[in-house]
């Protein structure tokens, strides 16, 4: 599907959509299939006319209707969403039905966008970073778990089962089924929660009787847990030895830098992932930019759909989670509403900057952003051009080299510096703040 823009006055534009015959004719088969479930025609089952016998019952006309009122709605988002304009408003559409659904078919729409923002010189604004250093709990740490790894397991006679120990079980149900000799490190997460509180104290020899919901059926069990061995990890000594059996390195203080090098650059990528949301963030805020309508309304319909997703994935819902916060569902969307429109406003000004600062991307450059990512690339890339996706990874790295550029450029302060400022009163501290995450690209 091609799309032309034409500029017009007072922030308007006309999008010339052609849309290819494959998808006309596409529309008129799936508005055809919806028709004969509600037409009746005799000698014919519902749902089951033949195209030709319901145009001939209600018209090539009614047909076409429904096949572009049922689409076009669609083709117009996938024009948006491809030319990167931000409606702020419905559009005015404007076509002719198709005279058949073999020929290509064309339509305009005209529509209010959002202006253009002006961007606020960001080489004067100041934005906090904290140089990352590494604790050295966090070494010790990655340490110890090395150690783990390697370490000895020696039975234990003396003491009850307790976090951390290697522990042999039997488990046994009451019609004679389980697994006999089931061997498990208590803590890692691999029993049910309410077994593995009952297996913490338990000693050598010792047998207990547990109740365990059946899988998938919803009632409960009795199971006898008899604890045969326990065995606690013996660490090794933090020293060359260790070094040398546990890592590429000949002595300890080569493999503790490795470690604090690895800890520091992991610290560094999310500070430098911080300073660039809080520069687009301060970006936002200098330029003022007041963005609304239809493009905050589906933003804010995309954030509502991940949050539903992240909560499924998880096991629960949107109303677990309104329970469990003790939020309003009015609430929860005027939130989401809101960091949908710093959002928006962030990619407008980075397009702008991008403009600006005469910001391209390759062909080339695409292509490599692809393999580097995929292993099939070619067949990716291939994909993407089909999809539409690839002028929008074309996109995401003219915003993130324009985010990049800016971030440079801006003057870096203490936080202690930055709260000193933020702690001045001016008027707009009189305005309510609210958390909001704003996007960035490639996050």
């Amino acid at each position: 599907m091609s799309t032309q823009v034409e500029e017009l006055p007072d922030n308007r534009v006309r999008l010339t959509v052609d849309v290819p015959k494959a998808d006309v004719h596409h529309a008129v088969e799936h508005a055809a299939s919806d028709l004969a479930e509600s037409v009746k025609v005799p000698g014919f089952r519902q749902g089951k006319v033949p195209v030709p016998v319901l145009v001939s019952r209600i018209g090539k006309e009614r047909l076409f209707t429904e096949a572009i009122e049922s689409h076009i709605a669609g083709w117009y988002g996938n024009a948006v969403a491809r030319t990167r304009i931000r409606p702020a408003e419905q559009p005015e559409l404007d076509y002719e039905l198709p005279a058949s659904d073999d020929q290509d078919w064309r339509f305009t729409a005209t529509v209010s966008v959002l202006p253009k923002p002006a961007v606020s010189d960001w080489k004067h604004l100041q934005v906090p970073y904290a140089e990352p250093e590494v604790p050295e709990d966090y070494v010790e740490h990655e340490l110890n778990v090395l150690r783990s790894t390697v370490a000895d397991l020696s039975p234990v006679e003396d003491r009850p089962a307790q976090q951390g120990d290697t522990v042999v079980i039997d488990l046994v149900a009451d019609e004679g089924g389980g697994q006999r000799d089931y061997v498990v490190e208590l803590g890692t997460g691999r029993l049910l929660p309410e077994l593995e509180e009952q297996l913490v104290g338990m000693s050598v020899g010792e047998t207990k009787q547990v109740s365990l919901e059946r899988a998938g059926e919803g009632e409960s069990a009795p199971v006898d847990v008899t604890m045969k061995e326990i065995k606690e990890k013996v660490l090794p000594p933090l020293d060359d030895e260790l070094a040398r059996s546990a890592s590429e390195f000949d002595t300890l203080d080569d493999l503790r830098a490795d470690v604090e090098q690895r800890l520091r650059e992991q610290l560094e990528a999310e500070a430098d992932e911080a300073f660039r949301r809080a520069t687009l963030e301060r970006l936002v805020e200098a330029s003022n930019v007041q963005v609304s309508g239809p493009v905050v309304d589906a933003r804010t319909r995309t954030l509502l759909r991940e949050l539903d997703g992240v909560m499924r994935r998880s096991g629960g819902s949107l109303d677990a989670y309104l329970q469990l916060s003790g939020e309003s569902a009015e609430t929860l969307v005027a939130r989401l509403r809101e960091q949908a429109a710093a959002s928006v406003a962030g990619e407008m000004l980075l397009e702008a900057a991008a403009d600006q600062l005469g910001i391209d991307v390759t062909d080339e450059e695409v292509d490599e952003s692809f393999r580097e990512r995929f292993e099939e690339g070619d067949k990716i890339i291939e994909q993407a051009r089909e999809a539409g996706a690839y002028d929008s990874e074309r996109e995401a790295m003219r915003l993130a080299r324009a985010l990049d550029r800016i971030a440079a450029e801006v003057e870096r302060v203490a936080p202690e510096q930055a709260a000193a400022r933020e702690a001045i009163w001016t008027p707009d501290k009189e305005k309510p703040k609210t958390d909001t995450k704003l996007w960035t690209p490639g996050s």
